[in-house]
């Protein structure tokens, strides 16, 4: 199955809405807005499951797109803009109002929403209310992390914890992910790795490149900052960012403005995904600074490209044992390894071949996205069950 065709059309075709805020810039390709993990993930499954003969609708901001949109088979559903409305109120109106009025009028079987935040509980309450199928799935440990560390608004913790306990199935990228949700939420689910598209048509080269590699937002928990301290370890090494700024703009400017002072760093800002694969083929590894994260989809895209992984985070402690990439607690740590993997080709090549069998043996996308799509036909199944009893309990009252 290649990637615009992901096999033979399913029977008992769903109809599916996947709420995704900022992921039109994704499925359009238009190289502008923010894109990160989840929209890339949840545009990705949205193509596979339209191919598969699913109705697929995505519902996005209004970022001025025509009315009736269809991309690659998938329906591009608007909601009010972005900054419509007044302050505080609009947190009802319309973003509320717009997101129910869109389920409205979709209608779906199921319902999808990746990433913890207040959208949760809104999707979780309409379908509860009409009767049909929620799916959650995280996108980071601090979904899972009962103290809620990047939701400090209490209406947002109320209403994620109220979608996360009405959902009728919750996806974890991670079994460390699945533990934090039984002990901290009281809350079952089911580990499915995070799929990714393999690159097409692209030569893996061999070791030899000097450039470093590192994909993310400039925020502080990304820790770019850490990147820095280990470039000045490497002086006879470039490191590239490939990543816009998603903070406080005095921090953005800040680390923008340390980043122009080491002369081995070169700041690229955000990227489009085929630039991300471009950069990917060409580095030596990717290199990971964060101090939390999920599942990085960056992981996967360097794999796929047979790219070693040195990092500060390893999910599940499984890319050491697996000999992915390089595990390292600090710059010094990081920087060692980076020069390590540069001075041996051999340890370069096993890390490699590692890295690519393991991604298409866990991640490939068409190897994962069948797990999705019987989650989803479950979730359907038990609902549907559901209200059918529902409805002959009525009658026997009525």
């Amino acid at each position: 199955m290649d990637a615009a065709n992901p096999g033979p059309t399913v029977a008992g075709a769903m109809k599916i809405a996947i709420v995704a805020h900022l992921a039109y810039p994704a499925l359009a390709r238009t190289g502008t807005g923010h894109i990160g993990g989840v929209e890339h993930q949840t545009t990705m499954m949205a193509r596979w499951l339209a191919a598969r003969g699913h109705d697929v609708s995505l519902l996005v901001w209004d970022e001025g797109q025509p009315a009736d949109l269809e991309i690659d088979g998938v329906k591009v559903v608007p909601l009010c803009g972005r900054d419509e409305g007044w302050p505080i109120l609009r947190f009802v109106h319309p973003r509320w109002t717009s997101l129910w009025r869109a389920l409205e009028r979709v209608d779906a079987d199921v319902c999808y929403h990746n990433c913890g935040e207040y959208v949760t509980g809104q999707v979780a309450l309409w379908c509860r209310l009409r009767r049909r199928a929620f799916v959650y799935s995280t996108a980071s440990d601090a979904d899972c992390d009962v103290r809620l560390p990047l939701m400090p608004e209490w209406r947002v913790r109320v209403l994620y914890r109220l979608g996360l306990r009405l959902a009728d199935a919750v996806v974890a990228q991670t079994e460390r992910q699945r533990r934090m949700l039984a002990d901290g939420f009281a809350r079952s689910a089911t580990v499915i790795p995070m799929p990714c598209l393999t690159p097409q048509g692209a030569a893996r080269p061999a070791h030899g490149s000097r450039t470093v590699l590192w994909i993310g937002r400039i925020c502080r928990v990304k820790r770019p900052d850490r990147l820095l301290e280990v470039a000045r370890a490497c002086p006879d090494l470039e490191f590239v960012i490939a990543g816009g700024g998603d903070d406080a703009p005095e921090y953005v400017r800040e680390i923008t403005e340390r980043a122009a002072a080491v002369p081995n760093v070169t700041l690229l800002g955000a990227q489009t995904h085929d630039r991300i694969d471009d950069l990917l083929g060409r580095a030596l590894c990717l290199c990971c600074t964060s101090d939390r994260e999920g599942f990085p989809n960056t992981f996967l895209e360097a794999w796929s490209h047979g790219r070693p992984v040195v990092t500060t985070w390893d999910p599940d402690g499984m890319i050491a044992p697996n000999r992915l990439g390089i595990v390292g607690g600090d710059a010094p740590a990081l920087a060692a390894a980076i020069e390590r993997l540069a001075a041996s080709p051999a340890e370069w090549e096993e890390i490699s071949r590692n890295a690519l069998a393991y991604f298409e043996e866990h991640h490939a996308r068409d190897r994962v996205m069948p797990r999705f799509e019987a989650v989803f036909a479950e979730a359907v199944a038990a609902r549907s069950g559901a209200r059918v009893a529902a409805k002959i309990a009525e009658r026997a009252i009525g």
